[in-house]
């Protein structure tokens, strides 16, 4: 607990000062656009959250030095490897100049340094046929290295509404706490503490009122963990099913998946063009009713981007919760995998067919 605590006080306090100093930095580090497709805030936010969450992994690790000197090289290297991907977010955080394949470039070079410097490579997924082709080395480090760079990219599509991607990345990472203190690892639970209290701190400032924003740093940062540290928790305990970490990414997974096959197979657009048809989009504008009013009022915009967020939390935790009663049952958490796919893929083909169960919809009290 210790690791949590200071973790959190170091993001709270680090994200609230750049929110306080936003006045002389704001021309690099505000995300200015208010109209783009993507944009549901109504005032320049600064977008540089992630480095708060980065000073407090820092902050943690040097504690770690002399409290679990046993783990604190390797929690060293675990930052190591991240930062690739979080030098890459912050310059487009605050150059607005790195292309989505430059910062995907990057990212894989983080997953190759996981895979170089804490031997965290796939071995196994228990999906028949795919553990047969990882058994060589070559597909095992490509596999890898793909998977990690995907999830950490759909941290970043998620990434659109007010404590939506952090409050995911917090119950993802905690769920991957508690199987580690199942397991008695003691990194992967030290680092997934550490994670998830750098977290909670910069979630503060960021939900409901929308001060600060994770940022692509930030985004990647924690997309870049989150990957990592499910791929060595599978590498290092056996007991654990690969199933597991599959379940509790299922939500931004699937997200990033169907977001591809609808731009590129169904509209013909480029994988990375932005659009405004994201589920958590759709139900932004669609099931929040009272959002359809043309009031721009800047405490009525906030509300409602922050009304969004907790339909999504929803359904992530409809994929956290069952992973974490069965998180060493493959063939449950199989069955488990498959009603997220069906459930999310109904959910979304009644929203965007205006065909919304009304049990869903928030109307305003008159």
């Amino acid at each position: 607990m210790t690791f949590l605590t200071l973790s959190f006080f170091t993001s709270l306090v680090i994200t609230l000062l750049i929110i306080r100093s936003s006045a002389q930095h704001a021309h690099r580090s505000a995300d200015h656009d208010v109209s783009g497709p993507q944009k549901f805030h109504s005032r320049p936010v600064p977008r540089v959250g992630g480095t708060g969450i980065f000073v407090a992994l820092v902050a943690c690790v040097m504690m770690a030095q002399w409290q679990q000197p046993a783990d604190s090289p390797t929690l060293w290297l675990l930052l190591l490897c991240s930062l690739p991907a979080f030098l890459s977010g912050v310059a487009e955080d605050l150059t607005k100049s790195m292309s989505p394949r430059r910062r995907l470039i990057f990212t894989a070079c983080s997953a190759g340094l996981g895979v170089w410097l804490l031997d965290g490579v796939i071995l196994r997924t228990d999906i028949p046929g795919v553990d047969t082709l990882i058994a060589m080395t070559p597909i095992a480090v490509a596999l890898t290295v793909f998977v990690v760079t995907g999830v950490a990219n759909a941290i970043n599509i998620i990434d659109g509404f007010n404590g939506l991607a952090s409050m995911c990345v917090l119950l993802m990472v905690l769920a991957i706490a508690y199987v580690a203190f199942q397991v008695q690892d003691t990194f992967i639970f030290t680092a997934s503490l550490i994670t998830a209290g750098a977290v909670l701190g910069f979630f503060v400032w960021n939900f409901p009122a929308g001060l600060i924003f994770l940022g692509d740093g930030g985004a990647y940062l924690l997309g870049f963990l989150l990957a990592e540290l499910s791929v060595l928790l599978i590498h290092r305990n056996a007991v654990v099913s690969p199933i597991f970490v599959l379940l509790i990414c299922a939500y931004p997974i699937f997200e990033t998946i169907f977001t591809m096959y609808r731009r590129k197979v169904v509209r013909g657009v480029a994988t990375a063009a932005p659009d405004g048809i994201h589920l958590h989009t759709l139900i932004h504008r669609r099931l929040i009713r009272w959002t359809l009013a043309e009031n721009r009022e800047r405490r009525r915009l906030t509300r409602r981007n922050s009304m969004t967020s907790p339909y999504l939390w929803l359904l992530c935790l409809s994929s956290v919760v069952p992973s974490l009663l069965w998180w060493n049952n493959t063939a449950v958490l199989s069955c488990f995998l498959l009603l997220f796919v069906v459930t999310y893929m109904w959910l979304y083909r009644c929203i965007v067919r205006f065909r919304t169960p009304r049990w869903l919809i928030f109307r305003r009290h008159q």
